[in-house]
């Protein structure tokens, strides 16, 4: 199995469902290229910068195929690796790319993530203070967790420290605001789960599974959460890993 995790964060976001999901697979969690303690970035982004970087991880591992778990970018990322064969299924956790063309989410998502850069680049040196209380690692969650108090203070200050770090962040914002999110749902054969948080503040359901409802993946299996918000793995971790072990191991 490979999990891939999203923009800016790195593969710690993986770590409370790891040891579940190592009951039954070998998990390789790589970090995407650019991203805080990933592969280097040479500074060039296209559209298969970040695909290609996991494929180097998985050949390295020895991993022709692997069922591939993704959240947001890395649900995307999953999804190109299934058009290219080398996903024996996917499991997606709010993948990114799927608003409609033409509108205005990318542009919103876009500014969202330029204002939180700059915010957890302000945050980063202060970052264990920060999650000393219940109040600072509740603020540090409320984008992507409806749930937190589980979730401990280390992990959540690296990924402040990591979504910091990430040196493609730019770059990637820049080439997304191209419209250059595309899939070739015909190429994509293996079975496909898409789960998707009610509460999600980041990519918003339903509006911004759209086109992999539409047009993308119509056909996968669906799986809404009801008030839970963009990263599942971290809100409700036994659920999560439940809903990955399901469909993977089956």
């Amino acid at each position: 199995m490979v999990c891939l995790h999203g923009f800016t964060d790195t593969w710690r976001t993986w770590e409370l469902v790891l040891g579940a999901l190592e009951e039954h697979h070998d998990v390789l969690a790589p970090t995407l290229v650019g991203h805080a303690g990933g592969p280097a970035f040479d500074g060039v982004i296209n559209e298969a910068v970040l695909a290609d970087g996991v494929e180097r991880a998985m050949d390295d591992a020895g991993f022709a195929t692997a069922h591939i778990v993704g959240n947001s970018l890395g649900g995307y990322v999953a999804m190109q690796l299934a058009e290219r064969g080398r996903a024996e299924s996917v499991v997606a956790l709010a993948p990114a790319g799927g608003w409609a063309k033409g509108g205005t989410a990318f542009s919103d998502l876009a500014a969202y993530f330029q204002r939180l850069q700059g915010l957890v680049q302000a945050a980063a040196p202060f970052a264990d203070q920060l999650v000393a209380t219940p109040e600072g690692r509740r603020m540090a969650t409320q984008e992507i967790a409806t749930n937190f108090e589980h979730i401990p203070a280390d992990l959540i200050a690296h990924q402040i420290r990591g979504a910091a770090a990430c040196e493609a962040a730019d770059a990637l914002l820049q080439f997304g605001a191209q419209e250059a999110w595309n899939l070739d749902g015909a190429r994509i054969e293996c079975p496909v789960r898409i789960v998707w948080g009610t509460a999600d503040r980041v990519l918003a359901w339903p509006a911004c599974a759209e086109r992999y409802r539409d047009e993308w993946t119509p056909a996968a299996d669906w799986v809404t959460l009801d008030g839970i918000g963009h990263c599942p793995q971290l809100d409700v971790p036994t659920e999560a890993a439940q809903l990955i072990i399901g469909f993977t191991s089956s």
